[in-house]
């Protein structure tokens, strides 16, 4: 909790006179209790990754209902925002993949090339859209050679905001009688900022009109980048994980220079820094059980018991059924997009003590958890 508010400029500093939060100390306290409270009396979460991703188009109120009445206790937005400041659920601000838009003369003007964390990109993006333009969109899926089984969904669903998706989980929530958690990921925080676009502000706006923003409400604010999580954890009380990839850094780290890497913060020494800020880290699985040339699995690294020292709770992504996607000890003949011995990949990450998955099965997670003995 070193950083200030700089982060967040003046909306940092308005969101700071809006929202209450305890005293650094006692929120490390309060994390560290927590955190291991979570791991003594919980199993693992499982997490909808885009939704049930596997089964519809992701990013989707499909896609999430689906991960829902599969059994996962959370659903993953991944936000972006429109022109007009409303935050969407897309994988990226570039929307060519999982929507309709070049199919679209009415738009096809705005297709245009820009600079999204030091790469090129080229396509349709949400922040040249209102969110009424959007909404005349449909989504598609987004790895149809994949998924072709998803492809017969194509356009039949719109793009939705993050209120609808809150909304939807209160509702199948209550059909239910569980409580459905909400993991929502900023995508690209520097770029959105640096376009006069922070999603930080919006996104903590709609978790208070929602009375989502105290310390045990179902979220979980995550990001690559770490200075948005930094300044969020001075103006919110909900749970924040620092992702971690398995190569590469933190886009802000790029831009301000400092040099560590995923790996960097991977180690003791970073996770003890992520501590002071986060609630625990969301993990490429290739840190925690890495792979060698061939794709088969090596020994676990110790990645989660020195979270798990720092009172981190870790949550690793992204599980997938399909050949292709898992270690090669756990294929199933050499069709790459039929399905391989999932279960077995669970069953080595739970074993390892992890604290949730992020799937694009939830029903896979949700069996597999239910093999593992009471804690």
């Amino acid at each position: 909790m070193r950083r200030t508010l700089s982060a967040l400029g003046v909306a940092g500093a308005l969101l700071a006179a809006a929202v209450a939060v305890p005293t650094a100390a006692a929120a490390r306290d309060d994390r560290a209790n927590g955190a291991d409270r979570d791991r003594a009396t919980h199993r693992p979460i499982v997490i909808g990754h885009r939704g049930a991703s596997g089964y519809r188009p992701e990013h989707t109120l499909e896609a999430y209902r689906l991960a829902i009445r599969q059994g996962a206790d959370y659903i993953e937005p991944d936000l972006v925002a429109t022109r007009d400041g409303v935050l969407v659920a897309r994988h990226e601000n570039e929307i060519s993949g999982t929507t309709d838009v070049a199919a679209r003369s009415e738009f096809a003007a705005r297709r245009t090339t820009k600079t999204i964390d030091g790469v090129s990109v080229t396509g349709w993006f949400t922040e040249d859209f209102t969110l009424a333009e959007l909404k005349t969109l449909r989504a598609k899926e987004r790895l149809p050679q994949v998924r072709v089984a998803n492809t017969a969904f194509d356009g039949r669903f719109e793009v939705p905001t993050l209120q609808e998706v809150i909304d939807l989980t209160r509702s199948e929530g209550r059909a239910r009688g569980r409580v459905i958690g909400v993991y929502p990921e900023t995508k690209h925080p520097t770029y959105f900022a640096s376009i006069g676009l922070p999603l930080e502000k919006p996104l903590v706006e709609v978790l208070r009109r929602n009375r989502l923003t105290h310390r045990h409400s179902p979220v979980i604010i995550q990001s690559f980048e770490t200075a948005n999580l930094r300044a969020l954890n001075r103006v919110i009380d909900v749970k924040l994980a620092q992702l971690l990839d398995a190569a590469g850094r933190p886009y802000d780290f790029a831009v301000t220079g400092d040099t560590r890497t995923y790996a960097d913060l991977a180690k003791p020494a970073g996770l003890a820094w992520i501590a002071t800020y986060a609630d625990g880290i969301g993990a490429n699985k290739n840190l925690i059980v890495p792979r060698d040339a061939t794709g088969r699995l090596l020994a676990p690294t110790t990645l989660v018991r020195d979270a798990h020292a720092e009172h981190l709770i870790v949550h690793a992504w992204t599980f997938r059924a399909e050949n292709q996607f898992l270690p090669a000890d756990f294929r199933i003949g050499t069709d790459p997009v039929a399905r391989g011995d999932i279960q077995a990949e669970y069953e080595l990450f739970y074993g390892l003590g992890l604290d949730g998955v992020f799937t694009d099965h939830p029903d896979t997670a949700v069996a597999a958890r239910a093999g593992l003995p009471r804690r």
